[in-house]
């Protein structure tokens, strides 16, 4: 397969290009919570408590950059920033949803309790 550049990255697959969008630990958790939703910067942080809001920040504007969320800000003081799913961004739920499913049996495979008792 070949190889190729893009942003001065280099890459040699479409799946090692397709997880630089989607990939990593919070892409997409914040991808699927925006799905059926428009949430501001507090409502994902409070439905993803173990995220500093550092790397929330940093998450949603790489999401942003690649064109999977939109952020619109309102002209209001205090401001006011929401965050949606793009066309594009739909695009990965069904991707997530197979990943899940997976991740799902694995747990069960492994004979651990999900969702754990607390």
């Amino acid at each position: 397969m070949p190889e190729f550049f893009h942003d001065k990255k280099l890459y040699y697959t479409p799946i090692e290009f397709a997880l630089n969008h989607i990939g990593g630990t919070w892409k997409m958790p914040i991808l699927w919570r925006l799905q059926n939703n428009i949430l501001r910067f507090g409502e994902l942080k409070k439905d993803i408590p173990h995220i500093t809001d550092k790397v929330l920040t940093t998450q949603l504007r790489d999401l942003e950059e690649k064109g999977l969320i939109q952020r619109k800000v309102y002209p209001v003081v205090p401001s006011r920033v929401e965050y949606s799913i793009t066309e594009k961004g739909l695009k990965a739920i069904p991707i997530i949803e197979t990943i899940m499913k997976y991740g799902y049996e694995l747990i069960l495979e492994e004979g651990i309790e999900y969702p754990p008792k607390c």
